[in-house]
């Protein structure tokens, strides 16, 4: 199935775009180019290809939970803009 001016146009007009001549040949030319790759993937025999979800073999890339020590409550209250009783202070948001 080749793509045709009249496909192009189409799809312009319904994206709300303004082609120039030279831009509607150039998409059509592209559009067959992609679709004729396309084409030639399909044909490829893939039976013994073993479905991937990602090009690399991916191995568990997080690192092991360790208990460690935390923040205590005026380290974490520290670097806040405003803080009291114990709190961080935000803006009211809800009237």
């Amino acid at each position: 199935m080749a793509v045709a001016r009249e496909d192009v146009r189409k799809v312009a007009q319904l994206a709300r775009l303004a082609l120039s001549e030279d831009e509607e040949a150039q998409l059509v030319a592209d559009l067959n180019q992609m679709l004729d790759y396309v084409a030639a993937l399909q044909a490829l025999d893939t039976t013994d290809v073993v479905p991937t979800a990602h090009v690399l073999p991916l191995d568990n890339v997080f690192r092991t939970d360790q208990p460690g020590e935390s923040l205590s409550q005026a380290e974490a209250l520290s670097n806040a803009p405003a803080s009291g009783q114990g709190h961080f202070r935000v803006p009211q948001v809800i009237e």
